[in-house]
């Protein structure tokens, strides 16, 4: 192990990412990066059919996940439906006086719905329970059997009863019947619970109308008789209570209803994982068909789920189904899948880096409606794995402390990056910069100064967090330098006090060169001279090219026989041919060569092309340039004319609104003035009277 800081440096700074170790100082050889790592502790074959004594329809079974905050760590999970798994049903009947017919028919199709299941699997067990409110909410008829001549001897016995209110009391008896596991007789098999009614439910809040406020406990109820005898003390469950104990005993639910109360199940069904729904005729007469093709539908949906993550531990699902592929999802899930064909889950787990707690943590994976599951062991991985500790090591100043993972564990009395220092010699002396100890960004040990995370120095005078920023990160980021001393430390391709230029050309390059040669490359970007422009300065405004000078003179003389060769034309222009274009058919397609003079009533176009022997010059009808002087002078005397007339009309608009708003405010203080008689003060009355003291009237 190395401890490659430096003076002032806190031992915190040791922790960073790989590229600021390296860069810092640290060998690579003494870097401790541990990565996650998947163990798979128990992984059996996956069954074909269920006639094996062990049947295996998901895999793994037990994993071990050595799980790093903040990185991604994915396994995978696979599951085949095998052939002939077994099947327990539980059919649960209203028997209030509407469902009369249907209670006729179940009688005689017991055998059929025991057929249907034959031909799914070879073991096949199944029950009967009743409900009716009053004379009871729910009783429990049969366990779980195999034996067909017992289920119609039980279901021939019984009557239909009576209750007051339209709604049923169903949920008291899927909650039962979830819950009492003995009484029913489940086994960890695929567990199914036809609902059979006619109308609505009862739900948590109902049982205020009979004065029952205390919710359901969510435990077994039953007496001897199977009958539920606590409905008269708990009120109904609730949809989300009858859906989490469910989703726990791994029932799935299949309702049969009457086309009354189709859409209210369905609404229902939504809200119950894996469950279903189908149409059920009013004399129950197609209870067989409905239950086959709402098996089909739950046992070729496959539902991976979790329970009981622990917290600051995320998780999603990739899903790779026979038809399709479903990424990120919070769940895992696929339909359409056949027996004996595989389907394949990755689970994405990841954790926070502010939660990392030590000590194993665990949650389960299943199948929905399944009774095998996959048990998860995490281990987070929040230290790094130091084993070298050395007792009484001479880094640590012999006898001083021990030696581990790099630092000194100073003993009682000592303290310092070495254990160097004893306390009673403590002194601040060797601290102080100036009238401030450490820079106010550490404390003082042994004479030194330990400074804060992010800052080192024998001072603390260095702050490696307090550099310029590029697009919001220090020094550009890693890719680009690294914060040091408060100063940027670029890597070779870039440049600058925040490294946000980058020394790279290729941004810049044309086939005539860096800036079409008429400008430079700063930062990967060209700065074009002056007249340039464009993003690799390749066109000029107003520009004159050599061959522009050279010419321009020939081109107006030839073509207009005016300009300083207008006498000796034929003379200084023996190379020159020059054509004349119209103004109509003048194309700037080619803008390489093309030339324009600016004459005092004019303005001369034209292009040039230069070969070996002559010079063939392009000139353009002359354009004659208005002066349009008085225009802007009148268009300016206008503009200042109609501004100062806008800031009159917006002064006087504004003195308006205020007396209006002035005499509004005075006409509301003058209705609310109440007048009174009073006498003026200045009045003085005209008589006086006199009181004598001395007389006294008797």
């Amino acid at each position: 192990m190395q401890n490659f800081t430096q003076g002032g440096e806190s031992e915190g700074s040791r922790c960073a990412t790989r590229l600021e170790l390296l860069q810092r100082g640290c060998d690579e050889g003494h870097l401790i990066d541990p990565k996650g790592l998947v163990q798979f502790l128990k992984d059996a074959p996956l069954s074909d059919n269920a006639d094996e004594d062990s049947v295996t329809q998901l895999a793994p079974q037990k994993v071990h996940i050595k799980l790093r905050p903040g990185e991604k760590t994915t396994f995978r999970v696979r599951f085949k439906r095998a052939e002939g798994y077994p099947i327990d049903l539980y059919y649960l009947m209203d028997l209030s006086f509407s469902m009369q017919d249907d209670l006729e028919n179940v009688k005689k199709l017991g055998s059929d719905i025991q057929e249907m299941l034959h031909k799914v699997t070879k073991s096949v067990r199944i029950a009967k329970a009743e409900r009716c409110q009053p004379p009871f909410s729910y009783r429990h008829v049969l366990s779980l059997t195999s034996n067909l001549t017992l289920f119609q001897q039980r279901v021939s016995a019984e009557n239909i009863s009576g209750n007051l209110d339209s709604p049923e009391g169903g949920f008291d008896a899927i909650l039962q019947a979830a819950v009492c596991t003995d009484h029913i007789g489940w086994r960890n098999v695929t567990r199914l619970l036809v609902f059979a009614t006619d109308d609505v439910f009862h739900m948590a809040g109902d049982g205020k109308l009979a004065g029952i406020y205390m919710p359901t406990d969510g435990r077994c109820h039953l007496n001897e008789n199977g009958e539920y005898y606590y409905s008269h003390m708990f009120d109904y469950p609730s949809v989300g209570h009858i859906s989490q104990v469910l989703t726990a005993a791994n029932i799935q639910p299949i309702f049969a209803v009457t086309s009354n109360v189709l859409p209210t199940y369905q609404e229902l069904s939504e809200l119950i994982p894996k469950s279903a729904v189908g149409e059920l005729k009013k004399d129950s007469s197609n209870v067989v068909n409905l239950i086959s093709q709402a098996y089909h539908n739950l046992s070729s949906t496959v539902n991976l789920e979790h329970m009981n993550l622990p917290k600051g531990i995320h998780i999603s699902y990739d899903s790779h189904c026979p038809n399709s592929t479903k990424e990120g999802t919070q769940l895992g899930f696929c339909s359409g899948v056949k027996i004996n064909e595989m389907v394949d889950f990755n689970v994405t787990l990841w954790m926070d880096k502010k939660t990392c707690q030590d000590g194993l943590q665990n949650f389960k994976l299943r199948v929905l409606g399944f009774n095998e599951e996959i048990n998860v062991d995490i281990e987070p991985v929040c230290h790094c794995d130091c084993k070298d500790e050395e007792a009484f090591s001479s880094y640590c100043s012999g006898v001083n402390g021990n030696y581990s993972c790099g630092i000194c564990s100073c003993v009682d009395g000592y303290k310092g990056k070495h254990c160097e220092c004893q306390n009673i010699y403590d002194s601040n002396e060797g601290c102080m910069n100036g009238s401030e100890m450490c820079n106010g960004r550490g404390k003082c040990e042994c004479g030194r100064c330990a400074c804060n995370e992010d800052t080192h120095g024998q001072f603390c005078e260095c702050d490696d967090a307090s550099c310029e920023r590029y697009e919001g990160q220090l020094c550009g980021g890693p890719t680009r330098g690294v914060c040091f001393c408060d100063t940027c430390k670029c890597t070779p391709n870039y440049t600058g006090s925040a490294c946000g230029c980058s020394l790279d050309t290729s941004a810049c390059m044309t086939p005539d060169g860096i800036c079409s040669r008429h400008g430079k490359c700063e930062c990967n970007k060209c700065v074009c001279e002056k007249g340039y422009f464009t993003k690799l300065c390749s066109e000029c405004t107003g520009c004159q090219t050599p061959l522009c000078q050279k010419y321009s003179a020939c081109a107006e003389c030839k073509a207009f026989t005016t300009g300083p060769l207008k006498e000796n034309c034929t003379l200084h222009c023996r190379r020159v041919n020059v054509t004349m274009v119209k103004a109509s058919e003048w194309s700037q397609k080619e803008k390489a060569g093309l030339c324009q003079e600016k004459r005092e009533d004019s303005l001369i176009t034209f292009h040039v092309t230069e070969d070996r022997d002559l010079v063939h010059i392009l000139v353009k009808e002359k354009q004659d340039i208005q002066d349009h002087t008085h225009q802007l002078i009148l268009g300016l005397v206008s503009g200042i004319v109609l501004f100062g007339l806008l800031i009159i009309i917006l002064y006087r608009v504004i003195v308006e609104m205020y007396d209006r708003q002035e005499y509004r405010r005075f006409q509301k203080a003058r209705c609310q003035e109440q007048w009174n008689d009073a006498q003026n003060p200045l009045y003085k009355s005209a008589t006086t009277t006199v009181v004598n003291p001395n007389f006294i009237q008797e």
